[in-house]
């Protein structure tokens, strides 16, 4: 279908019928019948990004798990593209069925879900792009015009090097001079350092945060997967009575869920887990055995938005509230907040990886001509078609590496 042809369909009164609830939504589709016609990958140093094409000249853009972006491309050109490219990307849950169950052999977690979720995201852009609405107004808008948002930051300099306590509360006191209300330090242990000892830099990097920020922000304490369960408690406790945490993310190994609840038993603060849940079916075994209080489920490393608004719908079910994982600052962050105003169960506050948490990703914000609008601690949710943020295209194919 040429451009020309789509644009005089879907002109301003094309779409205007469209979005009529009384307009023959099957006449004007019938005669659109748009086609996907290639999808691409865009590789950078901290990002791997994914456009799909169709043939009216509208492309969608999204963003693919970080953690293995290095072989994306591949993945996504050699097992991926034959279930995407030539349908319609309105039947997208059907792409995104047969793509994760016929991949499956190739693991149930990181690149298999993580390639596919660029590819859905950027479906979802594409479906907004089409319509000339936000993805949150596709997916059923809550009513919600911006989000509040919290600072993550975390103790690895790289090399083996941490921060000081002392460097981990001015990092702190600088978001709060912005207008952040709550901060969330990562201790990056990891399961590969499991109860280190002794421990008392993460007490006394908590010990300076909370004297750094004051005792009316929100401190949330990642131990990324680095204590075993009694330990976890143990340090758990002793945060929350010194320095009255706000929560605790992902205290022990990310497979141990019988650990995990063990922690969520015997701690008085709520405990989140879940971005290293890839699934919906994931998500339902860390909900009912781990009972954790809040799920950190993350639109790039979780099969996408489709698979994510899955997950709100079962957390929603059990109680749970949703605080998105988001530790990239660009695309992610835009299906974040399209996600965020669609669902019920969103938590309070938000992880947001903002400009100034990653100086190292400066040149990631020179592919996009417009960003978000952050004050008072919030970011507002893009009003434009699709996830909001316009793609420098001439930007991207100059600067990739790919």
């Amino acid at each position: 279908m040429k451009r020309k042809d789509f644009l005089t369909i879907g002109g301003l009164g094309g779409l205007a019928s469209l979005l009529n609830p009384g307009s023959n939504y099957k006449e004007y589709y019938s005669n659109a019948d748009i086609k996907i016609t290639d999808v691409k990958s865009f590789l950078f140093r901290k990002a791997c990004f994914v456009k799909v094409e169709t043939d009216t000249g509208v492309s969608g853009w999204g963003e693919s798990d970080g953690a293995n972006r290095k072989y994306t491309p591949y993945y996504i050109e050699e097992a991926l593209k034959k279930y995407v490219v030539g349908k319609d990307p309105f039947d997208s849950e059907g792409i995104w069925q047969e793509a994760y169950l016929k991949g499956l052999e190739a693991g149930v977690g990181g690149l298999h879900p993580g390639s596919l979720a660029g590819i859905d995201n950027a479906l979802w852009d594409l479906k907004g792009k089409l319509l000339g609405v936000p993805v949150y107004k596709l997916l059923g808008g809550n009513g919600k015009k911006k989000i509040r948002v919290y600072a993550s930051f975390g103790r690895d300099k790289g090399n083996n090097n941490y921060m000081t306590p002392q460097e981990m509360a001015t990092v702190a006191e600088g978001f709060i001079h912005e207008g952040y209300q709550a901060v969330k330090a990562r201790m990056q242990i990891r399961q590969e350092n499991v109860n280190p000892y002794p421990d008392e830099d993460i007490f006394e990097c908590v010990k300076e945060i909370r004297q750094a920020v004051g005792d009316e922000t929100l401190i949330y304490i990642d131990f990324n997967n680095g204590y075993t369960p009694a330990q976890a408690t143990m340090m758990g406790k002793r945060l929350y009575e010194h320095f009255n945490i706000a929560a605790l993310e992902e205290p022990v190994f990310q497979q141990d869920y019988a650990g995990l609840n063990q922690v969520v038993k015997n701690l008085d603060i709520p405990v989140m887990a879940g971005e290293h849940e890839y699934s919906a079916w994931m998500m339902k075994d860390l909900i009912t055995i781990a009972d954790v209080d809040i799920i950190n489920a993350d639109v790039i490393k979780c099969g996408g938005i489709s698979e994510c608004k899955k997950t709100a719908a079962l957390a929603h079910a059990f109680g749970k509230q949703i605080m998105v994982h988001n530790a990239k600052p660009t695309l992610a962050t835009a299906a974040s907040l399209q996600l965020l105003a669609s669902i019920p169960n969103a938590a309070s506050f938000q992880e947001y990886a903002g400009k100034r948490l990653h100086q190292n990703y400066g040149h990631l914000y020179e592919l996009f001509d417009n960003y978000f609008e952050f004050a008072d601690g919030y970011l507002s949710v893009p009003q434009e078609p699709g996830f909001g943020l316009v793609v420098n295209e001439a930007a991207m194919e100059k600067l990739k590496l790919n």
